[in-house]
């Protein structure tokens, strides 16, 4: 029962952060990418930037400090490296973003977020 309660509430974090995002001109390739590495939430462009974003949905905004950290998102790169060529073509640039999400706020949107 708790771990389908955290997967609506990661779908609809997964959905707000796609609405913000188009609501910051990025349109939306794909979610929820499932490669051999692991997932990727979303996968948005905006001109030749091309972002893979991993979302994090908390009950409550201080808990959002703690929700990402260098393995999660090592775990999200190595998932990147096996898409990367489907979403962004010659010419493009890559970056892997976090967007973090809790009830009464706006979300967090850190750009560029893992940097190896």
């Amino acid at each position: 029962m708790k771990r389908r309660l955290a997967e609506r509430s990661g779908r609809e974090g997964e959905r707000r952060a796609a609405l913000w995002l188009r609501a910051k001109g990025w349109r939306i390739l794909a979610s929820r990418v499932k490669t051999p590495r692991g997932e990727i939430d979303l996968i948005a462009r905006r001109g030749s930037l091309v972002a893979f974003v991993e979302v994090k949905y908390r009950r409550n905004r201080a808990e959002l400090d703690f929700a990402i950290d260098e393995r999660r998102l090592g775990r999200v790169a190595a998932a990147v490296e096996c898409v990367a060529h489907q979403y962004a073509g010659e010419g493009d640039d890559i970056r892997i973003d976090v967007i973090l999400l809790a009830p009464g706020s706006l979300p967090r949107h850190i750009a560029n977020a893992w940097q190896p």
